[in-house]
């Protein structure tokens, strides 16, 4: 675990992963998404934000405590996580491009889970923990980016 002095270093996580959010929420799902054909299961909008939110904060939290451990695997992962991460809207959303979108999103699904395994052996066990939602709600988002991919030819 991080160092009493080091919770400081928190913050810069924080903004970090918050400057992922926000570069993210620039690109908004509007008209084109909401005339897309999707499953029955798709969550409505509104949770969204809310659940992205509490992902980014474990997210954050996560990488600062991978930062505590002296494996550079481990950090690298958590660094292309989150590049794949802020880059999904911006292809999905800003581009309309739903098959590049499905790439970049199941890399980042390969990233968390190698990520989330790497985690239970060399980083302190509260890091699996905070990540399983994540893997958990980006396969789920890479099941809707695929319907959405079939569903909706180009």
């Amino acid at each position: 675990m991080p160092k009493h002095s080091s919770y400081l270093s928190l913050l810069l996580f924080l903004c970090v992963v918050a400057g992922v959010a926000f570069s993210g929420a620039h690109f908004q799902p509007g008209d084109w998404y909401a005339h897309l054909a999707k499953p029955d299961w798709t969550p409505p909008n509104w949770f969204f934000p809310f659940i992205w939110t509490i992902l980014y904060i474990m997210i954050a939290v996560a990488g600062w405590l991978i930062f505590s451990v002296p494996n550079l695997i481990l950090k690298s992962l958590w660094v292309v996580q989150l590049i794949l991460n802020g880059l999904w809207s911006w292809i999905f959303f800003g581009m309309h491009r739903t098959g590049l979108g499905l790439v970049d999103i199941l890399a980042m699904f390969v990233c968390i889970a190698l990520l989330l395994y790497m985690s239970f052996k060399v980083a302190p066990r509260i890091v699996a923990w905070l990540l399983a939602p994540y893997l958990v709600w980006v396969g789920c988002a890479s099941a809707l980016n695929a319907f959405i991919y079939i569903h909706n030819p180009a």
